[in-house]
C-alpha cells in the first residue's frame, strides 16, 4: 500500500513538474518570437512603412531602436505595461526619439533595462529612428526618485534622453514606488551608415510633465 501511495506521489510530482516546465518553455519561446516579430515590424518600418504592428492584435508598433551595452532593443510608442511586457517604451507627450527636447524611454528592470544599473556618467547610448538617424547621446547623471516626483520629466531646451525602471533592481516583488533614472545629453546625430561606427562597447558603454506611474519593475 505504502509502495502503491509513494509511486502515485512520485508520478503526481513528475507531473506537476512538467506542467511547470512547460509553461516556462513556452513563456520563453513566446518571448523570443515577440522579439522575432519586434525586428520584423521596425525593418518594415524603416523600409517607410507607417505603423507596423508586430502582430495583429497589437496595439502599438516601433517608433526607434535604442543601443545600450548589452545590445539593442526596439522601442514601442507608449509605455503602457502591455507594450512593456515586450520592449521599452516611449512615453507618450514626450519628444520624439532623436528630436528636439526631452525623449522618455521606459523599461522593466529585470529584462530590456537591467543594465541602466552599471551606467555610469560618460557612457553612451545610442537611438535610431525610423528615418535610420542615428542619436548618440552621453550620459550626465544617474539617481532614484519617487515615482511622484515629475520634475524629472522637465522639458529641455536640448535634445535630451532620459531612462526610467524601476528600483531597487535586485527587488523579489514586481513594481514599488521609487524609479531609477539616467539623464543623457545630446552629443552627435548620424546617418545609419555610421552607426555600427558609433556603437558603445561591450562594457562602456546614468528633467521631462506628466505623471510617470509607469507599470515598470
Amino acid at each position: 500500500m505504502r509502495r502503491r501511495l509513494a509511486s502515485a506521489l512520485s508520478l503526481l510530482l513528475l507531473a506537476v513538474g512538467g506542467v511547470q516546465g512547460g509553461r516556462g518553455a513556452w513563456i520563453y519561446a513566446k518571448a523570443e518570437l515577440a522579439q522575432i516579430l519586434l525586428r520584423r515590424s521596425w525593418a518594415d518600418t524603416r523600409a517607410g512603412r507607417e505603423r507596423v504592428r508586430p502582430w495583429p492584435w497589437a496595439d502599438a508598433w516601433p517608433v526607434a531602436r535604442i543601443i545600450l551595452p548589452d545590445g539593442d532593443h526596439i522601442v514601442l510608442g507608449g509605455a503602457s505595461g502591455r507594450n512593456l511586457a515586450f520592449a521599452p517604451g516611449h512615453l507618450d507627450g514626450t519628444a520624439p526619439p532623436g528630436g528636439s527636447g526631452t525623449c522618455v524611454v521606459a523599461g522593466h528592470r529585470d529584462t530590456h533595462f537591467s543594465v541602466l544599473e552599471d551606467l555610469v556618467e560618460g557612457d553612451r547610448v545610442l537611438l535610431e529612428d525610423a528615418s535610420g538617424t542615428v542619436t548618440t547621446y552621453r550620459v550626465t547623471a544617474t539617481a532614484v526618485v519617487d515615482e511622484n516626483e515629475t520634475g524629472v520629466l522637465a522639458e529641455s531646451a536640448e535634445p535630451t534622453l532620459v531612462l526610467i525602471t524601476c528600483w531597487p533592481f535586485d527587488a523579489v516583488i514586481p513594481g514599488g514606488p521609487q524609479r531609477y533614472v539616467v539623464w543623457a545629453e545630446h552629443v552627435e546625430t548620424l546617418k545609419r551608415s555610421n552607426v555600427e561606427r558609433q556603437r558603445p562597447p561591450s562594457r562602456s558603454w546614468s528633467r521631462v510633465g506628466s505623471s510617470w506611474r509607469y507599470f515598470v519593475r
